[in-house]
């Protein structure tokens, strides 16, 4: 089916997939199979909600969460907006995600400042969608989502609605922490940090490891620092 990707709610001038930003880097794209559900996982660390109760597909077009914007300069101003349909409110999706960049063990410990707008200020714009319209934003960049991976193209993320209501079977923890593992993830891969490794048995997990794919003794974990302020980190992924 044809999924379009327009928002009704788009601002004049925003292209669907604006430019990335990044301290470190430009990668054009990245895809996580940290966020997908693993065929053979056990169903016991599943979120109880109902997986039929979120739809697959939606009607591409886009609503603008206006709760909370700031207009002032501080920051990196980023822009959140949820597919039509899916029946979660943009404006409380964006104040968790606002929680989440802005949580004392999130990116802003480690010195970023982050601005929620609803303008074309925006230069990242995170986008809560149907698995389709998630596969075929994702498309854009030449990935094959396979309706279970969320993904970070340009200036966009993807935030797969059924990650984001389900969680994964592979946290350990309840949808609403992994949520925190989704967004610090690929907002890390916008702010230029790329893939780690487990640092040791034990260990908390770094966020930008694909924890998905096996944690390799180390435990779940959805936050780049420590409560002490360390950073989470990991070798270097080949």
């Amino acid at each position: 089916m044809s999924v379009l990707l327009a928002s009704v709610h788009r601002l004049p001038g925003i292209p669907g997939l604006p430019d990335g930003i990044g301290p470190n880097r430009e990668p054009a794209v990245v895809t996580d199979a940290s966020h997908a559900p693993s065929p053979t996982a056990s169903p016991t660390r599943r979120s109880a909600a109902d997986p039929t109760s979120v739809p697959e597909s939606g009607p591409g077009t886009f609503t603008v969460a206006t709760a909370g914007a700031d207009n002032t300069d501080a920051g990196r101003p980023y822009r959140v907006e949820v597919e039509d349909g899916t029946g979660v409110d943009p404006d409380e999706a964006a104040a968790q995600i606002a929680a989440i960049l802005n949580h004392d063990q999130g990116w802003s410990r480690g010195g970023v400042a982050f601005r929620r707008v609803a303008d074309s200020s925006a230069t990242l714009v995170i986008r809560i969608a149907t698995p389709d319209t998630a596969d075929a934003i994702c498309a854009t960049g030449g990935l094959d989502t396979g309706g279970e991976l969320n993904c970070r193209v340009g200036g966009t993320v993807a935030v797969n609605l059924k990650r984001w209501q389900l969680g994964s079977p592979e946290f350990d923890g309840p949808p609403e922490e992994y949520r925190a593992l989704i967004i610090n993830h690929e907002v890390g891969h916008w702010l230029g940090y790329d893939h780690r490794g487990c640092p040791g048995p034990g260990e908390p997990a770094p966020v930008m490891m694909q924890q998905i794919k096996g944690l390799d003794g180390c435990v779940s974990n959805a936050w780049p620092y420590a409560p002490d302020g360390t950073f989470h980190d990991g070798p270097e992924v080949p």
